[in-house]
């Protein structure tokens, strides 16, 4: 019996799995408070049943850059949603814990249909990716009968099937650059990255679908500004979903912040940035749980949050409690319908077929 989330996702609470349910002594810990899942401290003994569990299960446990410290530390691997997508058809285990938002789990099941694909937390949604619905994209269909579809990753398997052609953060300009100039383009759905991509290709028949997502909206031009004030030199490391991104290119038209200094970079983007900066500090623009990468990537950097509040709900549902409930119940299992899927994976293969698509979200 399935439960349908409202996302075009199916979720089985208790999926008929090959492994079923394994003992851990500290499942009898996990509570739900209505909101998370908790109970469970992320300690040494958390992180050796974890691993522990996963090998029973034959499970790569995959997290997203903006989730807590402790999920990403457990993570066999950690990145972008496409990147990690990747890696999981890539990977020889069965099972996949994918460790961030529903559309992401949905991106890997599209392209490992053959796996079990688990989430942790099935309520653990996306402000974006629900911004626009495979219904509202069909109507904006029809009103533009002969136009190309580039939808970005963070988007439903619904929303994909019925996409033209995928894109990433790293090659959205890339792709749109690909289409015939005299074809009228959606985009979709962040508007942030619409107008970037608006702003680079310089084309004026690309229509933009007004979604964001609320975290990076929240990061504005005047907290940019500010940063950039009380810390000056320091180099400026912006997400093209931030409602600040288009500050931080007029601070370098300006001149207030030297132009080699903003760069509008990806999830992935930002850590390949922070290995070869030599930066003394670096203004983050995008959800805090990056920081923890970066932190990773370049210890000798000082990385500061351009706005310390900008914490995805979402992502923080994947907590310890919720990842060991995963484990041990086989919760919460991802299915996308066959011919969904197919259509979805047709949109996202013509993406790689045109250019890599480098990092992800």
């Amino acid at each position: 019996m399935s439960t349908a989330t409202g996302h075009g996702t199916t979720v089985a609470p208790r999926p008929d799995t090959t492994v079923g349910r394994l003992d851990s002594p500290l499942a009898t810990r996990i509570r739900h408070d209505g909101a998370v899942y908790t109970g469970v401290e992320p300690d040494a003994e958390w992180a050796a049943e974890i691993r522990r569990l996963a090998g029973e299960r034959d499970a790569v446990i995959l997290a997203h850059n903006y989730e807590v410290p402790a999920i990403q530390d457990i993570a066999h691997h950690v990145g972008d949603s496409l990147a990690l997508s990747r890696i999981a058809a890539e990977a020889e285990q069965s099972t996949i814990i994918f460790c961030g938002v529903h559309f992401m789990a949905e991106t890997a099941k599209i392209l490992s249909p053959d796996k079990t694909v688990l989430i942790p937390d099935e309520a653990a949604g996306c402000s974006l990716a629900d911004s626009i619905t495979a219904e509202q994209l069909a109507e904006w269909k029809s009103e533009h009968p002969d136009a190309v579809v580039v939808s970005y990753v963070n988007t439903t398997a619904a929303v994909k099937a019925l996409t033209d052609i995928c894109c990433t953060s790293s090659n959205a300009v890339e792709v749109v650059e690909s289409i015939d100039p005299d074809r009228e383009v959606l985009f979709l759905p962040d508007q942030f990255l619409g107008a970037h991509v608006r702003r680079k290709t310089g084309r004026d028949n690309v229509l933009v679908w007004a979604g964001e997502c609320h975290v990076h909206a929240a990061i504005n031009g005047d907290q940019l500004t500010a940063k950039s004030q009380a810390h000056p030199g320091a180099e400026l490391f912006v997400h093209p979903e931030c409602g600040c991104a288009t500050s931080a290119l007029h601070l370098a038209t300006e001149g207030a912040v030297p132009a080699d200094q903003v760069k509008i970079l990806s999830t992935g983007g930002m850590v390949d940035a922070a290995r070869s900066s030599g930066a003394r500090e670096v203004l983050v623009a995008t959800e805090i749980g990056m920081i923890h990468q970066l932190r990773k990537a370049a210890p000798e950097i000082d990385f500061l949050p351009v706005n310390d509040q900008a914490s995805c709900p979402y992502m923080k549902m994947i907590t310890p409690a919720a990842l060991l409930r995963a484990l041990v119940e086989g919760a919460d299992e991802v299915h996308v319908d066959p011919a969904t899927a197919e259509a979805a994976r047709g949109s996202v293969e013509r993406m790689i077929a045109i250019g890599n698509p480098g990092s992800g979200e």
